[in-house]
């Protein structure tokens, strides 16, 4: 007997042993989970800054549309702005080991255990910032400034597109309008001569730019080149001065901004507010015959061979949601969209989002803020 305690004592010795070199292997595993994860920060911002930057794109894509199919059914325009996105993340990690070491003569014998956990918590805050107060008002009401309409043609909007959609008039010649809720067609005159300018246009027989002045500040001119024109694109130009009433020998214009025709030195463009926009591109809108018969939308006016010549502008309508839309919004029972093949009108959209920023419609004032956590 006394010679069993030396055995005891030696397979006791090496159970310890056996127990040492698992519990390190897994304290040596824990370490290296614990090193790789120590900042899991930059491995979010590849994901997060895209899909957030997408998501805040295809919602600004879905309010603009909705506002403008609101305002064909006189519905009040509402705006909701992304004021802030917080994301917050977290990783806690843990390792349990426990272990039962038994004599020679236990029945359970020797028992390791060891365990890991982790908790993984992704909590972004987003604040939305309904857009009100007088600074929003008035940039929804001013009309653009007509400057920043003719940098967007010096910078490769086609003028047809643009002139027919931010401009109530060219020097007293009317462009499609719809004025005090009636919807009125635009002169003849008005869309050949804006068809004729693209032409010019992409001669580069026409641009503009902006001389300064101490006393009287920026002022924006309309060029007409006349060296090395070839003689169509000069016959195009002549036809484009009469039609807006120009006087053919001046070679600049300054560009103002008035609804009636000013001096013969001067363009004078009736550019429309953002509301004014947006109620012209409502006007587009395929409304179902439904919401016509009840007078809950404003009635129908068909588009003149000129305009669905330059390419028709369409929002469509229906009861089952698109398939394929660039942009969808529900709206009274009923689906509208934008086709995703629709060039014309899909870049129309993007200019209306385009004219917010530049008609500077983001209010500054002490607001009320909705804050949601996602979680």
């Amino acid at each position: 007997m006394r010679q069993a305690y030396p055995c005891s004592s030696i397979r006791s010795t090496g159970c310890i042993g056996f127990l040492v070199r698992r519990l390190s292997c897994a304290c040596v595993a824990v370490c290296l989970l614990a090193s790789g994860c120590t900042s899991i920060g930059p491995t979010t911002i590849v994901a997060d800054r895209f899909d957030y930057s997408a998501a805040i794109a295809d919602s600004w894509k879905q309010q603009t549309l909705l506002n403008i199919v609101k305002l064909r059914y006189l519905d009040l325009p509402v705006f909701v702005e992304v004021a802030s996105v917080v994301s917050g993340y977290s990783l806690q990690t843990g390792v349990s080991v426990n272990g039962t070491l038994s004599g020679e003569r236990a029945v359970q014998g020797n028992f390791l255990a060891a365990g890991v956990q982790g908790v993984y918590t992704d909590r972004p805050t987003i604040t939305y910032s309904p857009a009100t107060g007088q600074k929003f008002l008035r940039g929804l009401l001013e009309p653009i400034d007509p400057k920043n309409i003719f940098f967007m043609l010096q910078s490769g909007y086609a003028a047809d597109f643009l002139l027919g959609m931010t401009v109530e008039s060219l020097n007293g010649v009317r462009n499609r309008s719809t004025a005090a809720g009636m919807m009125q067609e635009a002169d003849p005159d008005f869309l050949r001569a804006v068809a004729l300018l693209r032409e010019v246009q992409a001669t580069g027989a026409v641009g503009m730019r902006v001389e300064e002045d101490k006393d009287k500040g920026s002022t924006a001119m309309l060029l007409f080149r006349r060296d090395d024109i070839p003689a169509d694109v000069v016959a195009k130009t002549a036809e484009v001065r009469r039609l807006l009433r120009m006087p053919i020998g001046p070679q600049k214009f300054k560009i103002k901004y008035s609804p009636a025709r000013g001096a013969d030195d001067e363009l004078t463009v009736n550019s429309r507010s953002m509301l004014q926009i947006m109620q012209a591109f409502s006007s587009y809108i395929d409304v179902p015959e439904e919401h016509l018969a009840d007078h809950s939308a404003l009635p129908v006016v068909a588009q003149s061979a000129a305009e669905l010549q330059q390419g028709a502008v369409q929002i469509h309508s229906g009861k089952q949601r698109p398939v394929n839309a660039y942009a969808a919004v529900r709206y009274r029972e009923y689906w509208f969209w934008i086709d995703q093949g629709d060039l014309r009108t899909k870049r129309a959209l993007n200019a209306v989002m385009l004219f917010f920023t530049m008609a500077d419609t983001g209010a500054h004032e002490a607001l009320p803020l909705v804050t949601i956590p996602a979680q």
